[in-house]
């Protein structure tokens, strides 16, 4: 049996029926006040997403700026912390120019299409105890599956084009995430072994005495390798091989798409920091000096920053490494991971 909840939204949808209760008819108050708090949860995560996203970003330029010995963003505001701001006004006021022989409707919808399917990742990942769109006994399977899609959604995005340098980063970078997709869902499969349960809930409950990243090491460093591909982050952003591809699939993307894209990147950041989190770090937990919220945000900032030291000392793979690294080294060391799991923990 499926079993699907939310506090949050639970919370809000009381609210709303009392403050509409008299002004709209009965029964159109139910439908009404679940649309409403569904529309104010979403409002609600994108703002954490985006705030998150927009620190993360001046904090990467500014680390590896110091990292190169430069001083990164300085002048729009102070340390330089509105310059993220000025670039966003600056590439949303510009024109979205479609190719001429492009398929405009798929060339239009394929990257506002992979922003949506992250945002519907972060329904069902939660943040604390009760704030989470959807929590369903599944929602580990769900999320998966929904990410399972950006593949065909970044394919789309560069053969619409009509470019053959993006139609060629697009086959590269779907040949690397379908190649890493295996030991991604062998060390989910081993965590829900671990948990006996696919829910998130379940996951953190069952990490009250140990986090997973201390009972499977292994794991943890394969899930964060391919989170890293997922991520298209380095030494894994074939996308940016610049030096062969120009800006692979985003070869033909316009400032205002662009602005997306860089939004989706750092919503990406956050969702894998997030699922890293969740499931080998015992997501909300944590001594109640303070919130479980701010207990969930220390610990992605933390991996995120993780992440943007590697970017800035690691240089980017060739493509054959990638899908050697994929299917030689990370499929059997999931698949070991999996058997060492069964072996200490289940049987």
């Amino acid at each position: 049996m499926v079993a699907i909840s939310s506090g949050a939204v639970q919370s809000y949808l009381a609210a709303i029926e009392g403050i509409l209760s008299g002004h709209v008819p009965q029964p159109y108050i139910w439908p009404l006040s679940l649309i409403i708090a569904m529309v104010v949860f979403a409002i609600a995560l994108i703002l954490t997403a985006s705030i998150f996203g927009y620190l993360i970003g001046w904090i990467e330029r500014k680390y590896i700026a110091r990292m190169q010995s430069r001083h990164g963003p300085t002048y729009v505001g102070k340390y330089g912390v509105l310059q993220n701001l000025a670039d966003l006004i600056k590439l949303i006021s510009k024109e979205n120019i479609v190719p001429h022989d492009a398929d405009r409707p798929l060339f239009l919808i394929s990257i506002p299409m992979m922003v949506a399917a992250f945002v519907m990742t972060m329904f069902f990942i939660p943040l604390t105890s009760s704030f989470v769109g959807i929590d369903t006994s599944i929602a580990l399977i769900v999320v998966f599956m929904i990410i399972s899609f950006i593949p065909l959604a970044i394919f789309t995005a560069g053969w619409s084009s009509a470019n053959k340098f993006a139609s060629i980063g697009a086959e590269r970078s779907v040949a690397m995430l379908i190649s890493y997709e295996i030991p991604l869902l062998l060390v989910i499969v081993a965590v829900a072994m671990m948990a006996n349960s696919y829910s998130f809930y379940g996951i953190i409950s069952a990490q009250q005495s140990h986090w997973f990243a201390l009972l499977m090491p292994i794991g943890l460093v394969i899930f964060f390798v391919v989170m890293l591909a997922e991520l298209e982050r380095p030494p894994f952003d074939l996308r940016e091989a610049d030096s062969e591809l120009i800006a692979g699939w985003l070869t033909d993307v316009s400032a205002p798409y662009y602005a997306l894209v860089l939004f989706m990147d750092y919503a990406r950041v956050f969702v894998g920091s997030l699922l890293i989190t969740v499931l080998f770090f015992g997501g909300f937990l944590g001594p109640s000096v303070i919130p479980p919220f701010a207990w969930t945000m220390i610990k992605v900032t933390l991996i995120a920053l993780f992440i943007i030291v590697i970017r800035a000392t690691t240089v980017r793979m060739r493509i054959d490494r990638v899908l050697r690294l994929g299917w030689l080294y990370m499929t059997p060391l999931a698949v070991v991971n999996l058997l060492l799991t069964f072996i200490l923990f289940i049987h």
